[in-house]
């Protein structure tokens, strides 16, 4: 089994940049599928960014120009780098993937106006 453990998340303004880390217990190198999901309060969980082991990526068109998602095969992790954050960004943010495909436990990102 390979686990997931999110981290990065906090408290920062509007228009402020967070990175997101999504650490793989084992290796990354194999799993075809690894993505990031939030969930704000009272709404679905929805895809913020997915990357395939080529480096295929795909985005939501609410954070297109403003996230980018990458993974490091030999440090076995996955990230988000955030940028120009806005309010609606908020939510708690997963990692999901690894081995068998599983949600991590959640970072929470509150973004202020």
């Amino acid at each position: 089994q390979v686990q997931l453990v999110e981290s990065g998340g906090g408290l920062v303004q509007a228009g402020g940049s967070l990175r997101l880390s999504c650490a793989a217990s084992g290796s990354i190198f194999s799993i075809n599928y690894m993505a990031w999901y939030r969930q704000a309060p009272g709404k679905q969980r929805e895809l913020v960014a997915a990357i395939l082991s080529g480096g295929t990526t795909n985005y939501a068109d609410s954070v297109k120009g403003r996230f980018t998602i990458s993974r490091d095969n030999v440090r076995n992790t996955v990230y988000l780098q955030m940028n120009s954050l806005k309010p609606e960004d908020t939510a708690v943010y997963y990692c999901y993937g690894g081995v068998p495909y599983h949600w991590g436990q959640g970072t929470q990102v509150t973004v202020s106006s």
